[in-house]
């Protein structure tokens, strides 16, 4: 079971994750569907997704919203989500369903949800099954946020997200909190991601490890990260795979780091100044085109 820090932090994470993913979901669909699946009780998460489908009243507006929810062991889910549920708008559907996450395949085919945008959070605490991934991709059409007991970016790619963020959140007394992984099709969700990351990192006092590294040090994502370490993987990635342009150098640091894609542009200045790398261009902000070539 998740501990109460953990359960916070999970659920200020999908909140932000969700706020940014509905408008654009919406935007380019007249449906979408968000599907919530624990295996165990769901800390107050539902609560918080249902708020913010109710505060996005006017996009919701015309277009049709359905919220899945499976929470095996939250008995008293029915009364809490009650009062919350007669204040969305009346295209707004929840179904809140009996049965832990395996249901979750059948719960997405049973919404409609094939060919429109699908938002997924599995909070499982093992090993993740590839059919529930399977059901999180939704074709090409869906994005997933999810907390399991370790590494899952093989999984997630097997699943078809070309797309894989994965941290390490380390908890304010230095307690593990297991893997948070995202898989997307989206550039742009991916940078909102590690910018929900990053924001309730600093306010919960979460730090973050590539789980990949479990002896490196935590990133302390409070204030002016350390930029060092992010430096030194894009210098080693432009030595293995030679010059690249900005963005593919940002879209790794956001895939195979724990920083931000505007780290990425600053990391790569200091590089320019240290004569490591350089640049295309004589001086002004890095483009996302602008190769970037090492030198030595």
């Amino acid at each position: 079971m998740p501990t109460n820090r953990t359960t916070d932090f999970l659920r200020e994470l999908l909140v932000r994750q969700v706020t940014t993913w509905l408008p654009a979901a919406l935007h380019r669909s007249r449906r979408a569907t968000v599907a919530l699946a624990w295996a165990g009780a769901d800390g107050g998460a539902a609560e918080a997704v249902l708020r913010v489908v109710a505060g996005h009243a006017a996009q919701v507006r015309g277009r049709q919203v359905t919220v899945l929810v499976l929470a095996d062991g939250a008995a008293d889910l029915p009364a809490r989500l009650g009062p919350i549920e007669a204040e969305l708008p009346a295209e707004v559907t929840v179904h809140l369903l009996p049965g832990g996450p395996d249901r979750l395949p059948v719960a997405v085919k049973a919404a409609g949800a094939a060919g429109s945008p699908l938002f997924c959070f599995l909070d499982l605490p093992g090993e993740v099954p590839p059919h529930l991934l399977g059901a999180a991709a939704n074709g090409r059409t869906g994005e997933v946020l999810l907390h399991a007991g370790g590494v899952t970016r093989a999984a997630l790619v097997a699943a078809g997200f070309p797309l894989v963020a994965e941290v390490a959140p380390v908890l304010p007394d230095g307690a593990a909190a297991g893997v948070v992984a995202f898989g997307s099709r989206s550039d742009r969700s991916l940078e909102a991601l590690r910018d929900a990351l990053w924001t309730v990192g600093a306010e919960l006092g979460v730090r973050y490890r590539d789980p990949a590294d479990p002896t490196a040090p935590p990133v302390d994502v409070a204030g002016d990260p350390a930029l060092e370490p992010l430096a030194g993987e894009l210098l080693a990635e432009l030595r293995r795979g030679g010059p690249r342009p900005v963005t593919e150098l940002r879209r790794h640091t956001l895939t195979a780091t724990v920083y931000r894609a505007a780290d990425a542009n600053r990391a790569l200045a200091n590089l320019v100044e240290t004569g490591d790398v350089r640049r295309e261009r004589d001086s002004g902000r890095l483009a996302g085109d602008e190769i970037i070539t090492p030198t030595r």
